[in-house]
């Protein structure tokens, strides 16, 4: 079995995650690279290949009417999870666009939100791609359920 060397992402994280608060800033260089997820203030708290999770803070900028994450933060939270993986997993050859998402809405999330995205690395061929992404509140409840549909597709060749 040969290892691919790791994705200009998965290095990025493995060179900024050995200093005081690197999560935290791996994330915000996240963030920055597609500024809405800013407005979740993400934080991503494990990335290996194949899996990345991120924490949403339930905090008044990411309430609903009832005083619980909205759920649209939770998306956003979800897709950062699963767009951080794909760039940290995806082989040199292939490339990735999202295609849509399917979400059921399960539990009340009244507390911090955990967001994860996990795939099998055989997954990784042309085609379509459903990526599982599960939020989790603090107790370990599942309130976001769903996949999130890839398409990957050959990387066209470098002339």
């Amino acid at each position: 079995m040969t290892t691919q060397k790791p994705t200009k992402v998965m290095a990025l994280y493995n060179r900024v995650t050995r200093f005081p608060f690197g999560n935290k800033i791996f994330s915000i260089m996240v963030a920055r690279m597609a500024p809405y997820f800013g407005t979740i203030k993400p934080l991503i708290t494990e990335l290996r290949p194949h899996r990345c999770e991120c924490l949403i803070k339930k905090r008044h900028a990411v309430h609903n009417h009832i005083k619980t994450v909205h759920v649209i933060a939770i998306c956003n939270g979800l897709e950062m999870a699963m767009g951080v993986m794909a760039e940290a997993s995806i082989p040199h050859h292939l490339r990735w666009i999202p295609k849509g998402m399917s979400l059921d809405y399960t539990a009340k999330a009244g507390s911090d939100i955990r967001c994860v995205a996990q795939v099998n690395p055989e997954q990784w061929v042309p085609g379509d791609l459903m990526v599982p992404v599960t939020a989790y509140d603090s107790e370990g409840i599942v309130v976001v359920k769903g996949e999130i549909k890839l398409w990957i597709s050959e990387k066209p060749a470098k002339h």
